[in-house]
């Protein structure tokens, strides 16, 4: 039985041409099991018929606050109600903005203020409307009045322009939900709270730099756009974030403590020193293996008919085994500890080698993923992955197809979160 399967779902469609896409997502949703309802702007039903979703879906649609044949059967109070899910599919730039400044002038916006459930939605505009402050500002509003959002998607728009703002494809939304679904009964149980509400989570993120002179140093080719996408999704779902960060071209996610290192050691000093308070330690840094032996004093010059030059390198500390180990002992002494988990970029072997670092580390979790797969990994914007951890006696798996880093980070999260009160079952930690 799929995690859908009998579960109340309030679909909402706002007046995008996505709109169409909600034909699908409702096919989706009840092929599952769900219970599927819908509830239409006016100008949605300028794109797509409520006579299409009412075939689809089995049910009514609903299309107007003061309908009095909705009002004689399922009022829009009992409607909100009934909902254990709305999920918004498009949410258009206005819908955003109306529900991030509290509007119920229409059915859907005040099914949503009426409702105590759990929130999703999935943003579709054109690229320029979603890159604005305004629209930004309001989907930060959003994420912290409890909304999910899933996406926008990346790509070529309906309008001719290609960057972000398009709604993820409905089997992307789809399988979002699923885990979301998944997770909700251990990380929702009472309307809306945040589920990493009081929760510490350190993350690490970018390259490191390991200098050989005052002008050249050894690196990778890391962005550090995974670990800022943890950064921002962790803050959306209420945990106080600290990011330690490579050397990166990237922006501090808001309301994000930021601490800016550049080598091995110097990432390391501050994992360390961050340890104590961490309920969560993600290592998605790309951490140099190896530094120079030495460093010289001077820039390094060409030597006459010197066709090679040769540089003496030592191993550098593996931050994230030596983190979990640290977290093992307190573990073992009943003594706080956090969920480690950790990170496997790999080109080939991926699984196999993941599911050696998990084990060999001491890690409760690793993201698995291919970096030399075209247009997924360093650099790029998407990403694929798979997640393992210890279940039991064995070993679990999830696998997450291509999909924005900011969706895979949240199911990063998702996943982290549950084995995080599964470790304590009694929820954050107590400080001292």
């Amino acid at each position: 039985m799929h995690s859908l399967a009998g579960r109340h779902i309030l679909l909402g469609i706002s007046g995008g041409i996505a709109a169409y896409k909600a034909a699908i997502l409702t096919r989706l949703l009840k092929k599952a099991g769900c219970d599927v309802r819908v509830a239409m702007t006016e100008g949605a039903q300028a794109f797509i018929t409520p006579l299409t979703l009412q075939a689809l879906s089995g049910n009514p649609v609903h299309t107007s606050l003061l309908d009095p044949e909705a009002e004689a059967g399922m009022g829009h109070i009992e409607l909100a109600r009934w909902a254990e899910v709305i999920l918004i599919a498009p949410a258009t730039a206005d819908l955003m903005a109306r529900l991030a400044h509290g509007h119920a002038d229409d059915l859907l916006t005040t099914l949503c203020l009426a409702n105590s459930a759990c929130w999703v939605m999935a943003p579709a505009m054109n690229q320029a409307m979603w890159a604005h402050p305004a629209t930004q500002r309001n989907a930060r509003q959003l994420e912290s009045d409890g909304w999910t959002l899933l996406g926008p998607d990346s790509g070529e728009q309906a309008c001719g322009d290609v960057g972000a703002g398009r709604m993820l494809e409905p089997e992307a939304i789809f399988s979002a939900l699923s885990t979301l679904m998944d997770e909700l009964p251990a990380l929702a149980p009472a309307g809306n709270v945040l589920p990493a509400a009081g929760l510490t989570v350190t993350i690490t993120a970018g390259p490191t730099r390991e200098a050989l002179d005052p002008v050249r140093y050894l690196s990778n080719h890391s962005s550090g756009k995974m670990g800022y996408a943890l950064a921002t999704e962790a803050i959306a779902l209420g945990a106080k974030v600290r990011l330690i960060s490579g050397p990166v071209a990237l922006p501090t996610p808001e309301g994000v403590e930021r601490i800016d290192v550049e080598s091995a050691l110097e990432m390391q000093t501050a994992a360390e020193g961050a340890l104590d308070d961490s309920d969560i330690f993600i290592g998605c840094a790309a951490v140099a293996d190896f530094r120079p032996a030495e460093i010289a004093t001077h820039k390094l010059k060409k030597q006459a008919g010197e066709a090679q030059m040769h540089v003496v390198l030592t191993r550098n500390p593996d931050i994230i085994a030596g983190i979990a180990s640290h977290s093992h002992e307190r573990r073992m002494a009943g003594q706080p500890s956090p969920l480690v988990v950790g990170f496997a970029a790999e080109t080939r072997d991926v699984i196999c080698y993941a599911r050696d670092k998990l084990t060999r580390k001491r890690l409760d979790m690793i993201v698995a993923n291919d970096v030399s797969t075209p247009g997924l990994g360093f650099g790029s914007d998407s990403n694929a992955a798979t997640l393992l951890w210890h279940e039991h006696d064995t070993i679990a798996q999830q696998a997450i197809d291509a999909c924005p880093k900011l969706a895979l980070a949240r199911e990063i999260l998702l996943r982290a979160l549950t084995l995080h009160h599964r470790k304590t079952d009694i929820g954050p930690r107590k400080r001292r």
